[in-house]
């Protein structure tokens, strides 16, 4: 249960800010690194947004802020975008005005020295701001827009309140919990976290309608729900569940605006990666739920859909067994009927490359292969009688496969005794170079070679070679995408 135990610490430590740790607007300036043009960023609004929005009109008062240029930062997702440009004038004044409405979401406006100033727009963008270089937060004064009225607001009282909140979580990573220090400490923070989510919640009872409310409703985290065992113990697996299951109970996915801030894009990714354990089964359960959820609300789904898909492309990731999240995503949700942003050849190309990773997937029964030998024999790994099998797929004109091909050769010398047996496969080579390499090499286990490939279709999946599969006695494939030097553990693993 250890495990657990951390994890629900660091939901608590987290919990200290408010519950606000996936809102992270900020006052920090956009890395211009990330900016793309805004014509190369695929948006899309709330219904009637542009023929209700007004045109910008927005005047900001910086005192202290040299003459320049500043940049308009816009979001979409996980994306920034370049929105638009304005100038700060000689009086400190930057005058943002064009025909064209903004988005509704959020826009940084990322000052020529550093820092950036945050703007939370929707119809009404007609309004002034004035403040100081040195506390472009606390010295903020809004006119005549209540969103941003009511965000600074916010800020403030944040800003006020976190310093004090992250000491005494600091404080209490250092005592042993259940201490009078760790106590005293926890008391404190509490009180300052209660504090803080009740100003939260009577902004939200004042301002009902406000986008303000339902962007940082958004970004609240749930509660970290006392669950108890028939015994009086602590629930710790079923509070991970329940704080895991009720992550996204605050979003409206009706509301796109959301997704040009960076709430939603921060949520996706700490629920994906940071509170989901990082194991195909999980990250599948944890990717069905909120796909699922989003079904009726076509942008969002859209977005988490290819957003978790990518994320577990073979190609883009070190997880053991990436296939399998891959070929879910694929095979449920890019299909012809539910993948209404791709045309019908990109649906099929996606769904045959699922189809060819789907049988080599960890915990599933391995494939047979039957191949030819370099003596012209027909071999076959169900043949083979040892416990454990190593699927060893190479190219001789491979400078990885030059690396691990003779690790592996002294690997099999060490364990062939052992219960270890190797069925190598050449690939996308010709016979006399796939017999010289097996020379050159030594390599004394079963080697085969199919010009056609037609014997490993959709059998073994080859990303990038070497690739090395572990079969089990059971022929349960128990471990994939290895180096040489991982095999050893895998078969220990399985025997334990």
């Amino acid at each position: 249960m250890s495990k657990y135990i951390f994890f629900l610490l660091f939901l608590l430590l987290v919990a200290c800010s408010g519950g606000e740790a996936t809102d992270k607007s900020t006052s920090q300036a956009p890395q211009p690194v990330a900016v793309q043009t805004a014509n190369q960023t695929k948006t899309s609004t709330t219904p009637d947004q542009a023929s209700t929005s007004e045109s910008p009109d927005i005047k900001i008062s910086i005192k202290g802020a040299q003459p320049g240029n500043v940049r308009l930062i816009g979001i979409y997702t996980d994306r920034q975008y370049l929105a638009d440009s304005a100038k700060i004038d000689a009086s400190g004044t930057v005058h943002i005005k064009r025909a064209e409405p903004f988005k509704s979401g959020l826009l940084y406006v990322a000052l020529n020295k550093g820092g950036a100033i945050q703007l939370l727009l929707d119809k009404d963008q007609t309004f002034t701001m004035s403040t100081d270089i040195n506390d472009l937060v606390g010295a903020m004064q809004v006119q005549g827009n209540i969103d941003n009225e009511v965000f600074y607001k916010s800020l403030k009282m944040e800003s006020a309140q976190q310093g004090e909140i992250s000491a005494l979580s600091q404080q209490m990573k250092g005592q042993a919990e259940g201490s009078p220090q760790f106590l005293a400490a926890k008391k404190q923070r509490d009180a300052l976290v209660a504090t803080r989510k009740a100003n939260l919640e009577a902004l939200f009872k004042e301002y009902p309608n406000s986008f303000f409310t339902t962007f940082k409703k958004a970004g609240q985290n749930p509660e970290v729900r006392d669950i108890r065992l028939p015994d009086g113990t602590l629930d710790e697996v079923g509070r991970v569940h329940a704080y895991r299951t009720e992550f996204w109970d605050n979003v409206d996915f009706s509301d796109e605006r959301l997704l040009h801030t960076p709430v939603i894009s921060n949520k996706l990714k700490r629920y994906i990666k940071e509170l989901t354990p990082q194991h195909p089964d999980s990250i599948i359960s944890a990717a069905s739920f909120l796909v699922n959820k989003s079904l009726e609300y076509p942008t969002y789904f859209q977005y988490f859909a290819n957003w978790i898909t990518m994320q577990y492309d073979p190609k883009e990731t070190t997880l053991m067994d990436p296939q399998a999240v891959y070929v879910y995503m694929i095979q449920n949700y890019f299909t012809e009927d539910r993948a209404f942003w791709s045309n019908p050849a990109e649906v099929q190309a996606l769904q045959t490359r699922a189809y060819e990773m789907a049988s080599s997937l960890i915990g599933q029964k391995a494939p047979d292969v039957i191949s030819t030998d370099q003596f012209g024999k027909q071999k076959s790994i169900y043949e083979m009688t040892a416990p454990y099998i190593i699927v060893y797929m190479y190219n001789p004109q491979c400078e990885h496969c030059q690396e691990q091909t003779p690790k592996l050769v002294q690997f099999y010398k060490e364990w062939k005794s052992k219960g270890v047996d190797v069925f190598a496969i050449a690939i996308d080579t010709n016979d006399t170079e796939w017999k010289d390499y097996i020379k050159k090499t030594g390599m004394t286990f079963t080697n085969v070679h199919d010009p056609t490939n037609k014997s490993i279709y959709a059998k073994y999946y080859v990303d990038q070679t070497p690739e090395l599969y572990v079969l089990n006695k059971d022929r349960i494939i128990i471990g994939k995408n290895l180096k040489v030097n991982q095999v050893e553990t895998i078969i220990n693993r399985d025997k334990k």
